[in-house]
């Protein structure tokens, strides 16, 4: 790999995300530096960086510091972070302090936004994850064999306006619905709770729908599923999935759909 190729910046949160952008990058012969969360991100992630410097949460000033040395440009922002841990293992340094201290409300996009316009201010543009793997992203249509029936889709119907409003509020990006009733809201608990509580209360054929916030930054924190989301799903025997098209990342989608056919659940996309 040549000494004069770009350098990508990969600030990683956890899950495997963080490490297919790695994939992508180094398929594009390009350099990366990645820097990583004590906690939260996958070890194995140091096997595919070309460096990686681990911080703790919060380390804004570190992370900084270790892109300007290594003459990052362009930075990706990838992988979760476990936010019952924002309340347990943040340990700021002084420019995480200060960028904290100039939030009224601990919202994601606000505290990634300011992150951004931080690492701007030092000639370090965030650029989405999408750009090296447009092909994550969820396409119009039924995705499977099953369809929606006629009362799903009112479902459907009935929970996305209820999401992009929690989406709005900057709660949370799922909803678990069932003969137009909300059975549960995301909040710090994450996707996957969400939908064993509204699954659980909704005993079967509940249908569980996730979208972008309305005026999403496309850059960070978009909505994600996979064959994991399925699993859940299928432990209280929910029946559909419905996200945004064309502003969702679906992971391993050719066995998410084989596992969806065999479930029996319907995976839609609009």
């Amino acid at each position: 790999m040549s000494e004069n190729s770009e350098i990508i910046g990969l600030i990683a949160g956890g899950g495997q995300f963080p490490l297919m952008v790695a994939d992508a990058v180094r398929k594009q012969g390009l350099r990366m530096v990645a820097v990583a969360h004590h906690g939260e991100t996958e070890p194995l992630l140091s096997e595919k960086a070309d460096e990686i410097v681990w911080i703790k949460l919060g380390q804004l000033g570190h992370l900084i510091k270790a892109f300007k040395k290594r003459g990052v440009r362009n930075a990706v922002m990838a992988g979760t972070i476990t936010k019952k841990r924002m309340f347990e293992n943040i340990m700021p340094d002084l420019k995480g302090l200060t960028i904290m201290s100039k939030l009224a409300i601990f919202h994601d996009d606000d505290i990634l936004k300011a992150v951004a316009k931080e690492l701007a201010k030092e000639d370090i543009e965030i650029v989405s994850s999408t750009y090296y793997l447009p092909e994550l992203l969820a396409p119009t249509g039924c995705l499977t064999k099953k369809r929606p029936g006629k009362a799903e889709k009112e479902d459907i119907d009935f929970g996305w306006k209820v999401a992009k409003e929690l989406g709005r509020l900057d709660i949370g990006q799922c909803v678990v619905v069932r003969k137009k009733t909300v059975l549960a809201l995301e909040a710090i608990d994450g996707t996957d709770e969400t939908i064993l509580r509204g699954g659980r209360l909704g005993r079967k054929s509940a249908v569980v729908i996730k979208v972008s916030k309305p005026n999403q930054d496309l850059r960070f924190d978009m909505p994600t599923v996979g064959i994991e989301t399925l699993k859940v799903m299928s432990q209280v025997k929910a029946s559909v999935l419905a996200v945004e098209a064309g502003k969702t990342l679906i992971f391993d989608r050719p066995e998410m759909i084989t596992y969806a056919d065999k479930a029996g659940i319907s995976v839609v996309c609009q």
